[in-house]
């Protein structure tokens, strides 16, 4: 860490080491209240101003407030500032900007002072730390119990009422969770407008922002700025009330399967965010929908929605916080209530049609299938309209005039037009093994390898993100919408062996 201006000190006369004294008094006084004081003690001596910087949360301290944005700007670019004094602080760089009448000296002993006594707050910090974690993550578990009561008792009554959940993975966990909790520095003071609880679970970061209804951001940008720092992969949702954490917490999880490197933070709402179903018309699909679910709980709709969005059953197992033979069962237990078969690539991809629908008498432009599925769950009754039939909608097929409209052949033949027979051959196969290579390989009559650059091929032409589920789901519905003849894996272009030739 570079450190400008002069480093030797002037020859001080018993009243300068007084003053010298005087100074660290003050700064000493000031550490032991907290470290915005010890900030604005450093400035005063200086009769400048005074930022500590952090690479993630920006200026943790700043005096004044208005200085901020030049203290980080000079701790990222210190040649750039080379009037400033800069001290390697706790993580975090100090940056002092003195007046030009203190004498150099006098500003490099107040920033070496500061430093110093940052340093030790850091060290008492980190030797606390372990135990609030330990108690952040304990409150976690109380929330996705269900013990909301207990948990905003214990953090100062009822104004906290929302909770934003975000879930963190990647390889560099432990040292992104201390750069966090440095950053966010999180407290559990009473009757505070926003409490932020984080937590390591199952191998993941776990962060819980409870608030009262809207948060401002700061999180997400710092969740944000970690996740590319530190080269994680993150799902968010919320704000939800803070009964309904365990659903954020599973639809977060869900969000961070949709996760890619470019774009490293998903929001729930944004997964399945389709651009099928504002094409469809709307009674009629929210009619069809109505029936299929039927037979469904709220909670049967949330355990397949997950299921639907994260394409595995383990991955939604590990979203739900169940066991991967436990959401086997249900699935097995909710095809039969559904009387479908939920194997079947197409009425996987009729259902999550199905789930994102509009609540009845929803007449509101979004389609969310996280809105959707939560107003359709608390709706205790529908409007007049249409007669119900007497029998629940099948998922194998969906009625006349919901896909077969002009609107959504032009959507399907803008999103797979243009694809080479093999390439078209290869996908739709691809999609009815739910993704699984080695099978739709063995079938295709080609190599694992040859698959696989095909399916690349597929994904750069399609300009969609082949890994997430709901988009496989809706390519599924936009290739058996613009077929001519089955998309038969006998019929992929062939020149001897397991070649191809191009049509």
């Amino acid at each position: 860490m570079s450190s400008t201006g002069t480093t030797d000190h002037e020859a001080t006369g018993p009243r300068g080491a007084r003053h010298e004294r005087d100074a660290a008094d003050r700064l000493l006084r000031a550490a032991t209240r907290s470290g915005a004081h010890l900030i604005a003690e450093a400035a005063s001596l200086v009769q400048g101003w005074a930022v500590l910087a952090d690479p993630i949360a920006g200026a943790v301290y700043s005096t004044p407030a208005a200085a901020a944005a030049d203290g980080v700007h000079a701790a990222a670019a210190p040649r750039e500032h080379p009037h400033c004094t800069q001290r390697p602080a706790a993580g975090a760089v100090l940056v002092l900007a003195a007046a030009p009448t203190v004498p150099p000296g006098h500003a490099c002993h107040v920033a070496t002072t500061t430093a110093a006594l940052l340093e030790v707050r850091g060290q008492r910090a980190a030797e606390l730390r372990g135990e609030q974690m330990r108690l952040h993550t304990t409150l976690i578990r109380l929330l996705l119990a269900g013990h909301t009561a207990a948990v905003t008792e214990t953090l100062g009554g009822n104004r906290l009422t929302h909770v934003t959940v975000y879930r963190l993975s990647g390889v560099d966990l432990p040292t992104a969770h201390e750069v966090l909790w440095r950053a966010v520095r999180p407290s559990l003071a009473p009757y505070a407008d926003a409490v932020t609880l984080m937590g390591r679970r199952d191998g993941e970061l776990v962060v819980a922002e409870l608030h009262r209804g809207g948060d401002d951001g700061r999180i997400l940008r710092l969740v944000s700025r970690l996740s590319e720092r530190h080269h994680l992969l993150a799902g968010m949702a919320g704000p939800l009330p803070l009964a309904e954490m365990p659903t954020a917490h599973s639809d977060a999880a869900a969000a961070r399967h949709s996760a890619t490197p470019d774009r490293r933070v998903v929001p729930s709402d944004a997964v399945g965010a389709s651009r099928l179903t504002p094409l469809l018309p709307t009674a009629p699909y929210t009619r069809w929908a109505e029936s299929v679910l039927r037979p469904l709980s709220p909670a049967h709709q949330h355990l397949l929605l997950v299921w639907l969005r994260t394409g595995s059953k383990p991955r939604a197992a590990a979203a739900l916080g169940l066991s991967a033979g436990t959401v086997r069962a249900r699935i097995r237990d909710l095809s039969r209530l559904l009387g479908a078969d939920l194997e079947d690539a197409t009425v996987r991809a009729h259902l999550l049609l199905a789930l994102r629908a509009p609540a009845p008498g929803d007449d509101s432009d979004s389609n969310s299938d996280s809105n959707s599925n939560s107003n359709r769950s608390r709706s205790g009754s529908s409007p007049p309209g249409p007669p119900r039939p007497p029998f629940p909608a099948r998922l194998e097929s969906l009625p006349d005039g919901l896909l077969d409209t002009e609107a959504v052949r032009t959507w399907a033949v803008g999103l797979v037009g243009g694809l080479e027979p093999h390439l078209r051959i290869a996908l739709a196969c691809w999609l009815r093994h739910h993704a699984r290579t080695a099978p739709a390989a063995a079938e295709l009559h080609v190599h694992r390898t040859t698959l696989a650059g095909w399916l690349t091929q597929c994904a750069e032409h399609l300009a969609r993100n082949l890994a997430d589920a709901t988009v496989r789901a809706e390519i599924h519905l936009a290739l058996k919408a613009t077929r001519n003849g089955p998309d038969d894996p006998a019929a992929l272009p062939r020149r001897g062996g397991r070649t191809y030739r191009r049509l």
